[in-house]
């Protein structure tokens, strides 16, 4: 049986037949990718995702308990300055490491490319989410006289465009033999009757899936087996759009080294129960992340005597990894969620659809759900006004004006 053979079989098999259809009338250059990318897919894995679109989303909340935070307004003098010492040892010594999780584009902002190149009106002259993560780099550099490695996870997508921006703007003068760009897995996206959708590009739709492959990846791409040679210990990863993200945080890192934990990550306390976060918990002495979209109002409500929610640890995609849980994470087998979404894509007829509405299932992994592999975490609880400006919505809420102004308070008071 040849190549082509052999792909119409899988995609009769899985009744994916209008791909056939839509192969026989394209040029060869783009029947052999396609050929290739239909040999490329886990069919029996999407088999068993279509299933799971049809059932029913159940989340175990028995069990469930708050988990505590050191706050760092609780500490002594004393014991600050022991923590920090520790911080400031690991980083002195580069064993430490910065991930950038940068692999969406900034449709929502109205920005049609990488999101790490959408432009703020800060400063003079505005600056861009990857230039103020960088700045925030070489600060840490200069207080301690080295270079910290800087690893960027993009997508399919929006690769080629990253790795342009970055090139255009010289790395915004960041060392290039410490910046390591690498591309995470992707997954095909499925209409409502779940066909697999055709892009603009001839091939089958697909989109990145999701900040928990970024284990997976870096084992795959051989980001890890690079921080090794480097003697890198800690590995720091977050996302590309808050920008008040401390890239070094000594008091982060000196809690979890002198706490024995594998992991640890920054939260802010949640603002009001319906806040659309996820929250650090305990669940059979194991660390969960419960989504906004998954807590019960009457389990967000609680609160204790002074106000404070029970349930009120914030995940803000702030998280500090031993190697060795990232070792251990990459051979693990992260469960999908399911996002229904827009889509654009090419139909029967040949003809581009920028749909209106949500028609398309997007299949993703989290990163938080890696925390279940762990039964203890080290917790430092930061202030929203300093740690926490993300940039999601064009209007409402985490808009790049509230996080214009956040940005701005800080380093008014901060200078």
């Amino acid at each position: 049986m040849n190549r082509y053979d052999e792909a119409k079989k899988l995609l009769r098999k899985y009744k994916q037949s209008h791909i056939i259809d839509f192969m026989e009338k394209q040029k060869d250059s783009i029947k052999e990718k396609l050929i290739d990318q239909v040999l490329s897919l886990d069919f029996e894995e999407l088999e068993l995702l279509k299933k799971k679109i049809y059932e029913e989303i159940y989340v175990d909340l028995e069990e469930l308990q708050p988990i505590k935070s050191v706050k760092p307004n609780e500490l002594s003098k004393e014991e600050r300055k022991e923590i920090e010492k520790i911080g400031e040892e690991i980083i002195k010594n580069n064993k430490y490491a910065v991930v950038t999780t940068a692999g969406g584009q900034g449709t929502r902002l109205g920005h049609n490319m990488p999101k790490g190149t959408y432009k703020l009106d800060i400063g003079e002259e505005g600056k861009y989410l990857f230039e103020i993560l960088a700045e925030a780099l070489f600060n840490a550099n200069k207080e301690y006289g080295i270079t910290i490695p800087w690893y960027i996870m993009t997508s399919e997508e929006n690769n080629k465009d990253t790795i342009d921006f970055l090139e255009e703007h010289s790395y915004f003068h960041y060392p290039k033999e410490y910046v390591m760009v690498f591309v995470q897995n992707s997954m095909p996206l499925m209409d409502e009757d779940r066909k697999l959708l055709i892009g603009k590009n001839g091939l089958i739709k697909t989109a990145s899936n999701g900040n928990g492959d970024i284990f997976y990846s870096m084992n795959d791409k051989k980001v890890i087996e690079d921080m090794e040679k480097r003697g890198i210990e800690w590995v720091f990863i977050s996302s590309v759009d808050n920008i008040l993200l401390k890239m070094a945080d000594i008091l982060l890192i000196g809690m979890t080294v002198k706490n024995g934990t594998q992991l640890g990550t920054k939260t802010v306390l949640k603002e009001y129960p319906e806040e659309k976060v996820g929250v650090v918990c305990k669940q059979r002495n194991q660390i969960k992340v419960i989504e906004y979209t998954e807590m019960p109002n009457d389990i967000a409500k609680i609160a204790y005597d002074n106000g404070e929610l029970v349930f009120g640890e914030s995940h803000i995609n702030c998280n500090l990894f031993n190697i060795n849980a990232l070792k251990k994470i990459s051979k693990e087998k992260l469960n999908y969620h399911i996002a229904f979404k827009k889509a654009n894509y090419i139909d029967e007829n040949g003809s581009y659809i920028m749909p209106e509405k949500p028609n398309a299932y997007k299949f993703e992994k989290f990163l938080a759900d890696a925390f279940n592999f762990f039964d203890d975490i080290s917790i430092l609880r930061g202030k929203r006004e300093e740690d926490f400006a993300p940039i999601k919505n064009l209007t409402g809420v985490d808009t790049p004006e509230t996080a214009k102004k956040l940005y701005e308070n800080y380093w008014r008071k901060n200078k």
